[in-house]
């Protein structure tokens, strides 16, 4: 017999106390138990930005439920039916369930991102379209079933191509969805920083279904302008001083160039075999040629759909550890190899210098290191000397804007009823840095280039 009167709790450091009815424990707990989820488990949130801040273990696994629970607060407030909010519950649930080891960091083994971890997401979500999962589920869940047009509904939300309610696609994705104002408040708490946090529950309470012109979205009553204010300023500092932080670009940085290094050497270096048959191993050597087939024109449709069918079994068991674990055995080895000396420079955190440079000289900060690159190359490795530029976009007011509810019953943009956010509103910020391996501190040269590039920091 099922009580529906009674609750399912889970403690959370973001949230205090995530309670669930039984019968959403219901909707969301075969998701939960599944294999495919399970393995966010493994996967931090925020890549390699615990070597930075020692806290942020957190992972995609954390997250996930952080969603669901705020996207069934989110419904609740606006008052879905049962249907509608179990899309939601479980659209915000799987909604990262594409991400690979270190989460988007991962993605820079493909030339320009050209894979992205969005781009997993359908075969991941097939795993719950098969017959058995469903009839499992759908035992559980006489009065709500799964179907696979349900589920395809779910991938729709999440792949940003849903044509139904467009309320519920901008719970799942949007300037106002449930995974911002999770991993605010979450990536906050985990660094240990105050930068992210926002009043969620103002947020929650002022957040209503406006019609607009292109049919009824998610937006705030009058009431919410300041928190909303308050939200997009703690993202526009998450991403200034965390998710853009130099010291984790620089690290991170590295980690790119490891897997590409090893993505190239694996066929050909003896001392890489026991590597080179791991699911690890096949999925970086087939990037590597998806790499060269495509070059920076970028791939096709037919191309990108081939190597993700090819690959899928591989990635789909990845997370951190299985890189970690190469990194870990390479950098123990006394080696003069690229591949080792970049494994050294992780496990050991061996961090580049970094100098800040004033973005707007980019290009001309670009020739000056490009020239000294050519100048030097065979003294100097490409990756010991790379500069870096972010772009950082805080709130986009002209395509996708947040919608208020005056108080004479008008709908407008939010950049109209606030000062703060019509300056901000589509307005760029960059950062630009220079990283110098740390093996070049008694590289002569590189003092020149210091001293040259000076007028630009």
């Amino acid at each position: 017999m099922k009580l529906w009167n009674n609750f399912h709790v889970i403690k959370d450091p973001a949230h205090g106390v995530m309670q669930f009815t039984n019968k959403e424990d219901f909707w969301i707990k075969p998701f939960i138990n599944h294999p495919s989820f399970q393995r966010l488990r493994h996967i931090k949130q925020l890549g390699l930005a615990d070597l930075i801040f020692p806290g942020a273990v957190h992972t995609r696994f954390n997250h996930g439920l952080g969603c669901c629970y705020v996207g069934s607060q989110i419904a609740n407030k606006i008052k879905l039916g049962d249907e509608e909010r179990q899309l939601v519950m479980i659209a915000n649930l799987i909604h990262d369930i594409g991400h690979g080891p270190f989460s988007h960091t991962f993605e820079d083994v493909f030339v320009n991102k050209a894979i992205r971890h969005e781009e997993w997401t359908p075969y991941f979500l097939n795993e719950f379209c098969d017959d058995e999962f469903i009839h499992q589920y759908n035992l559980l869940n006489p009065d709500f079933p799964l179907s696979a047009a349900r589920m395809d509904d779910v991938e729709k939300m999440i792949m940003h191509k849903y044509e139904g309610n467009k309320v519920l696609a901008d719970i799942v994705s949007s300037q106002l969805d449930a995974d911002r104002l999770d991993y605010l408040l979450r990536d906050s708490h985990f660094c240990g920083v105050k930068y992210g946090q926002f009043d969620l529950r103002w947020m929650l309470h002022c957040l209503v279904p406006v019609e607009t012109d292109g049919g009824l979205r998610l937006g705030v009553n009058y009431k919410g302008v300041g928190v909303v204010e308050h939200y997009l300023m703690a993202r526009r500092l998450m991403i200034r001083n965390i998710y853009h932080h130099y010291k984790k670009h620089a690290i991170e940085n590295l980690l790119i160039k490891f897997l590409g290094k090893l993505s190239h050497c694996l066929p050909k270096e003896s001392f890489l075999k026991k590597y080179k048959e791991s699911k690890l191993g096949q999925l970086l050597i087939s990037a590597q040629k998806f790499n060269k087939k495509v070059g920076s024109a970028g791939p096709s449709d037919e191309q990108t759909k081939k190597f993700l069918k090819e690959n899928f079994e591989r990635y789909k068991h990845l997370g951190d550890g299985h890189v970690l674990t190469v990194i870990s055995e390479l950098a123990l080895l006394d080696k003069d190899h690229d591949v080792v000396t970049l494994a050294k420079r992780i496990y050991f955190r061996q961090m580049p210098e970094v100098y800040p440079l004033d973005s707007s000289y980019m290009d001309k900060v670009q020739e000056i290191v490009g020239d000294f690159k050519a100048q030097h190359k065979g003294a100097i490795c490409d990756w010991q000397l790379e500069v870096i530029s972010t772009p950082q976009l805080c709130y986009t007011g002209d395509n996708d804007p947040i919608y208020v509810l005056e108080r004479s019953g008008k709908v407008q943009k939010i950049s109209d009823s606030s000062l703060m956010l019509g300056s901000l509103s589509d307005k760029y910020e960059h950062s630009c840095s220079l990283f110098i391996d740390s093996g070049l501190k008694d590289f002569g040269p590189v003092h020149a280039l210091i001293e040259k590039l000076s007028p630009f920091q």
